[in-house]
């Protein structure tokens, strides 16, 4: 399978497990200024896409035949890029630098990652200290047995229900973000199901 990962135009990443997934990737969408970025890094852009308003004018001009300017300004670039892969039939796998730059935009890039990626079911978005992932419906795992994950729920009113975790849900409830935090996979590999097709994201504290 192809890797197409998505950069985001947040702190860049330091942890040599999300640099890997960076260097091995087959294709890199640069949001806006995350292009910068990725050139100082050493490897170029495959596209650049968003609004085009914080990537520099010398990498605007040197990768013109691959900057994709989207004019609506109702979308982060988080979201232009994942309507990007839509359009180009791309099937991206990995979200970076979505955290540490804003926490505003964090949030606002996790609000976009469970509404696009849920069409991808091998795409995570990560961070230095771990990953999130994104179902509906109902959803298989796989971890290291003892790791923490949380459980974030976009809907209060949907219940979920749990198999393999430490504490386990039953048709529970998790009306605020903080409700499903700091649980724990029992023996690698845990189910979660919900009563409703609304995105929860599971976050992996590796």
């Amino acid at each position: 399978m192809s890797k197409v990962v998505i950069l985001a135009d947040g702190e860049f990443p330091q942890c040599r497990k999300v640099l890997d997934i960076l260097r091995t990737a087959d294709t890199v969408i640069c949001c806006d200024g995350a292009a910068d970025k990725l050139l100082q890094f050493g490897r170029e852009p495959d596209w650049i896409v968003g609004d085009l308003d914080s990537v520099s004018a010398e990498a605007k001009t040197r990768f013109a035949d691959r900057a994709v300017k989207f004019y609506e300004q109702e979308t982060n670039d988080l979201a232009k890029a994942f309507r990007f892969c839509s359009e180009k039939g791309f099937s991206p796998t990995a979200v970076l630098g979505a955290s540490g730059a804003r926490e505003d935009h964090l949030l606002g890039n996790l609000s976009r990652f469970a509404e696009y990626a849920i069409k991808y079911p091998d795409c995570r978005l990560y961070t230095d200290r771990g990953c999130f992932s994104v179902f509906s419906g109902k959803g298989e795992f796989s971890g290291r047995a003892g790791g923490q994950i949380s459980i974030f729920s976009f809907d209060p009113q949907q219940k979920i229900s749990s198999t393999g975790l430490k504490y386990p849900l039953n048709e529970l409830n998790l009306p605020w973000w903080h409700s499903g935090t700091l649980n724990e996979i029992v023996n690698g590999k845990f189910t979660l199901q919900t009563t409703s097709a609304v995105p929860v994201l599971v976050f992996f504290n590796d």
